[in-house]
């Protein structure tokens, strides 16, 4: 009988009545769950890719004159491993940006 009055006069202040069989954390949990599982298989492939341009700019760096500024740059030009910077004439080394003489004259004497 008290809950009936409780009731009433929460409809008459605009509020209504909490339903017993509520459940909306569970709800809100399962929701979180399919979106991280969406997320989680979308963003998979591009940190794999992210994470390989790292280690190869990395692997750019261990050739001796070789910054990270111009290991990106040679990334950005097309190179694709150690050796293709390595074996590429001095023409196309230098229309890397940033590259200039003195590091070809390295990369050329460079021995692996």
């Amino acid at each position: 009988m008290f809950s009936k009055i409780l009731n009433k006069l929460k409809s008459v202040f605009g509020k209504k009545s909490i339903s017993k069989t509520s459940k909306p954390k569970k709800v809100s949990k399962t929701k979180n769950t399919t979106k991280t599982a969406k997320s989680s298989k979308s963003t998979k492939p591009a940190r794999g890719k992210k994470q390989e341009v790292k280690l190869l700019i990395e692997s750019f760096t261990s050739i001796p004159g070789v910054g990270a500024k111009s290991a990106k740059a040679f990334y950005d030009a097309g190179f694709k491993s150690k050796k293709d910077i390595l074996s590429a004439k001095d023409e196309d080394l230098l229309a890397v940006p940033g590259v200039g003489i003195n590091l070809v004259k390295k990369l050329k004497d460079y021995k692996p």
